[in-house]
């Protein structure tokens, strides 16, 4: 099925975002490790995964819409910091969020009811990234950094 060229450049652009944020994260998982945060290397390395499930699943859509992915990586914004690598979750995943409601309003003008159910579903992942960094910024502001960091590693309770 030929696809709006519209559509396929957004998403190939979204592709180039997730493409991105799977380096990202996975970078920011093996900092955790290294720094014993086991439970945070956990954290960013499932957020990674779900970030390939995206990608996989653009993928799909551009060769069903018989367009060509085109392979890019954006700039990586790799935390020094577990502050740093969280406030990045929030940064990156709000623009993700902002360009896939951008993407389902293209996708419904040109009446693409197939791709503006594929972005919403991920669409619903990303605000799930932001809720869980919102939330791991509350723990930190709450209980203070090292308190936070203190109950990231494996042996902290649960």
């Amino acid at each position: 099925m030929k696809g709006n060229p519209q559509i396929l450049d957004v998403l190939n652009q979204l592709l180039a975002d997730e493409l991105t944020a799977i380096n990202q994260y996975i970078v920011e998982a093996e900092m955790c490790e290294n720094w014993g945060y086991d439970k945070l290397h956990k954290a960013f390395h499932k957020i990674s995964i779900d970030e390939m499930h995206h990608a996989e699943w653009l993928i799909q859509r551009i060769l069903f819409l018989e367009g060509k992915p085109t392979i890019k990586l954006n700039e990586l914004l790799i935390g020094a910091t577990v502050p740093d690598m969280i406030k990045s979750v929030t940064t990156s995943e709000a623009s993700a969020v902002e360009a896939y409601n951008r993407g389902i309003a293209l996708a419904q003008e040109v009446k693409d009811e197939g791709t503006a159910d594929l972005l919403r579903k991920i669409l619903a992942m990303e605000e799930g990234h932001i809720d869980w960094a919102e939330a791991q910024l509350d723990q930190i502001e709450h209980m203070g950094l090292a308190n936070y960091l203190s109950m990231q590693s494996e042996g902290a309770s649960e």
